[in-house]
């Protein structure tokens, strides 16, 4: 499946006004179908499906009916994944909260099916034909045109709204494959918070901190929004526009570590035939007081979505391992030094050896990443399985591989003792 979004342009306040409200009916098919299951024990996804049918023919809903037929099911099947969701997590007996499903208040999307819209034929309008009659857009599409899909690829069209306006969404149901040229080389890399990662042959991607530097104009837009409010009254219209220069600028500091992550991802996967990562627990990690806003600021769970998205289409193995003492450990001799955060060279006293601390914790990640694969590896490409006692954890994986190349880089790396290339990383 491929997503192309565009920009829905050059259309009057009517009919966004007209958008709002089919955005509303779908949040309140939503909340009415996880009440409808709140309130019946033994509800099932069917059960769903069959209450979106009377909400539309209830006299005290009317406007349900004005939403298409599709788009309340898709409603329906929302909220049943948050259900299905609840139900898994309870399953597995994970700890602390498991996902109760909520109501939504401020939903901000419908998403259509097959019906309730109509593709120009150069694809380059849209036109929602549902009970709304919103009416004809034009499609703003910088990164793809719509033109090389036919309307039997689309499979779902969602309408998005932002602060600064409305965006289309297409789900084109096509298989996106990327020619990879190999370069027999093998990365293992540690994230971090001075550097955004360092490589296992020492090499650097600086960490941008947008967030940090868009600080100031975040912190005087908000005491001007703040000085607007008025409590226990109704919001003036300067109210409202001050709130959206704020939610525009962290808008773009959202886009922009986005934007970072893809071209990181994208550099990464092209210029490697495997790579190892540390497979971090972000959540859990935000929860210290001092790092969490830098954490949150570098986005190591994004850049980690895209790098296995991009070494699915480019067919390269992609492995997640723990990052128990990758940083304490020495990657020659495996002595454990002790380090604390502001410690930033790695000094073992047993074989003497001298690295970044950073660098230091990738040769570790690549050691792991090498030895795992070199233990499970068994001819098959995908997903090899989960072992609960493989390096003392359960999370590893390896993603679309080519298992010939995959074999002889492992073969290399194990016994190879070129230190130029990858110094120290095979003990």
């Amino acid at each position: 499946m491929l997503v192309v979004e565009a920009k829905l342009k050059n259309g009057t306040p009517e009919q966004y006004q007209k958008l709002d409200e089919a955005i509303r009916t779908s949040q309140f098919v939503r909340n009415s179908c996880v009440r409808y299951w709140m309130d019946n024990k033994g509800t099932t996804r069917n059960d769903l499906q069959k209450l979106c049918s009377t909400l539309a023919k209830n006299k005290d809903t009317p406007w349900v009916t004005l939403l298409n037929s599709q788009a309340r099911q898709s409603s329906a099947d929302r909220a049943w994944q948050s259900i299905n969701r609840f139900y898994q997590n309870c399953r597995a007996k994970i700890p602390g909260k498991k996902g109760f499903p909520k109501f939504k208040k401020y939903s901000r999307s419908v998403e259509y099916k097959l019906t309730g819209y109509k593709l120009s034929d150069d694809r380059r309008k849209i036109k929602f034909t549902d009970g709304f009659k919103a009416g004809e857009f034009d499609l703003w599409c910088s990164q793809r045109t719509l033109v090389y899909y036919s309307e039997q690829q689309i499979r779902r069209v969602r309408v998005v709204k932002r602060c600064d306006g409305y965006y289309c969404q297409f789900l084109v149901d096509v298989e996106r494959q990327e020619h990879h040229e190999p370069t027999g080389q093998v990365t293992g890399i540690d994230l971090g918070l001075k550097e955004f990662y360092t490589d296992a042959q020492g090499n650097t991607v600086d960490n941008p901190r947008y967030l940090r530097k868009s600080e100031k104009r975040l912190k005087k837009a908000q005491r001007r929004l703040s000085k607007r409010f008025r409590q226990g009254k109704k919001q003036s219209n300067n109210y409202h526009k001050q709130r959206v220069k704020v939610a525009k600028l962290h808008l773009k500091v959202s886009r922009q570590r986005k934007d970072k992550a893809i071209k990181d991802a994208l550099a990464l996967v092209q210029s490697n035939d495997c790579i190892v990562y540390e497979a971090l627990k972000v959540r859990n990690l935000v929860k210290n007081r001092n790092l969490s806003k830098s954490i949150s600021d570098a986005s190591w769970y994004q850049f980690t979505q895209w790098l296995n998205y991009f070494a699915k289409i480019y067919r390269i193995v992609c492995v997640a391992v723990p990052p128990h003492f990758t940083t304490q450990n020495c990657s020659v001799c495996g002595t454990r030094v002790q380090k604390s955060l502001s410690t930033r060279t790695h000094q073992c006293p047993n074989c003497k050896t001298v690295l970044d601390r950073d660098h230091n914790a990738a040769i570790n990640v690549l050691k792991k990443g090498l030895q795992y694969l070199g233990e499970h590896l068994n001819g098959t490409v995908g997903h090899i399985g989960t072992d609960p006692n493989a390096l003392g954890e359960s999370d590893l994986w390896v993603l679309n591989g080519n298992i010939e190349n995959l074999s002889r880089l492992v073969e290399q790396g194990i016994s190879s003792s070129d230190t130029e290339r990858i110094p120290h990383y095979i003990a």
